[in-house]
């Protein structure tokens, strides 16, 4: 078993003031419409009372694109929120095995390796085999034995885990097993209704490999790995699917189905970007398609906080080494406050902080922003997590 670092809290807690940047305005970095929102005092209340009791769990979802898969910008939040909070760490939560496919990249908190050939599907795709859940992705095996082994990697927080459920689906009835060590484990019990296969484990383990029996002619799809600890606290589930805009999350069949698993107390919306790409954005489809992922969150839980990320400021690529800037950011940004409006949510919004329209040449000249102006570099993530947490938190404070 893995031995966890305590990390002092004053190192997370400064990271913020170790560099600041002029074109980057500070003063935005807050969560708009926090003092009228009711769903965001309650969910503070709930902080509050799982503070005082050490009772209780808080499941928060960062959902989007390529964003959110890379996973920086979710791990750093996860982790000021986790080490400031030591007492109160749950499970890690939902994850997907993304580079269990070929070119498909990983957050950095947790390894995986698959030997075998798997088939990738992604909720961007215009037509596919399987129905998708809340990840918006799948990986599905066939014809062998697969093997998909997860290892968490952050040594700083202890997410060891004691259930693990397995989220997948396969017409020839193909169950998914464990080993642990060399030792197989079978499921607990098996929902097919929901497609869960549910492993409770007599220790907690931080590393483990799903088996995937398929024999010649039969197909497994895997749709996530929920991975739970039974200790009360928070949990960040971070879901994120490359070049995902909000209608392709809208496509997933199972997506309410999923989510009842987590049912988030907040979800945070990093949607966006995508959408706001195309030349012939139109708005009001924007909106629509948002109130109808809203809507899905809501029926799960309609005390869930919304917490909406404005797009942030992006050029789009014109010709060799020429880019123009994407006014369609300031447009989505006025759509996002109007959401928050609507639905009692709140805004955090990234475009205006970042120092509004152009203001990714400076992202990426201070080496915070990638070449092609509309990803970030690992620094310019970590960057975003701590303004982000430290707005959340401010808006407690402010309570």
């Amino acid at each position: 078993m893995r031995k966890y670092i305590l990390i002092p809290l004053l190192f997370f807690a400064t990271s913020l003031q170790a560099q600041t940047y002029p074109f980057i305005r500070y003063k935005e970095n807050r969560l708009q419409y926090a003092d009228r929102s009711e769903s965001l005092a309650r969910f503070f209340d709930r902080w509050q009372r799982m503070e005082a009791t050490g009772q209780g769990n808080i499941n928060i979802v960062h959902i989007g694109g390529s964003h959110v898969q890379a996973g920086t910008m979710s791990n750093t939040i996860r982790q000021r929120l986790m080490h400031n909070h030591p007492r109160l760490v749950s499970g890690r939560g939902m994850l997907f095995p993304y580079s269990a496919a070929a070119r498909c990249n990983n957050p950095a908190d947790y390894r995986v390796h698959c030997p075998q050939k798997v088939a990738l599907t992604r909720n961007i795709y215009k037509e596919y085999p399987h129905p998708l859940g809340l990840c918006g992705i799948s990986v599905t095996a066939s014809d062998s034995l697969t093997e998909v082994g997860i290892v968490l990697r952050d040594s700083t927080v202890n997410y060891a885990t004691r259930r693990i459920i397995v989220l997948g689906h396969s017409e020839q009835g193909v169950v998914p097993l464990l080993n642990l060590g060399g030792r197989m484990v079978y499921p607990s019990y098996v929902d097919r209704g929901t497609d869960r296969h549910v492993f409770n484990l007599a220790g907690a383990v931080d590393s483990f490999v799903v088996l995937l029996p398929c024999r010649t002619g039969e197909q497994f799809t895997l749709t996530g790995i929920h991975l739970d600890n039974l200790r009360p606290g928070f949990s960040f589930h971070s879901i994120g699917v490359n070049g995902a805009s909000v209608p392709d999350y809208l496509r997933c069949r199972h997506l309410t189905r999923d989510l009842r698993l987590l049912r988030p107390d907040m979800v945070i919306f990093g949607l966006g970007i995508n959408d706001a790409s195309k030349s012939d954005f139109d708005t009001a489809d924007f909106r629509r398609n948002y109130l109808e992922l809203v809507d899905s969150v809501l029926r799960v839980n309609p005390d869930c906080a919304l917490v909406f990320i404005t797009n942030n400021d992006s050029f789009t690529k014109i010709g060799r080494r020429k880019y123009r800037v994407n006014k369609n950011g300031a447009l989505a940004r006025e759509v996002f406050h109007r959401l928050a409006r609507e639905t009692g949510g709140v805004v955090w919004d990234q475009f205006q902080l970042m120092g509004g329209l152009k203001s990714m040449e400076q992202w990426q000249k201070a080496k915070l922003a990638q070449s092609d102006r509309v990803h970030f570099t690992r620094a310019g993530y970590q960057l975003l997590g701590d303004l982000f947490y430290e707005a959340l938190m401010e808006a407690r404070r402010s309570r």
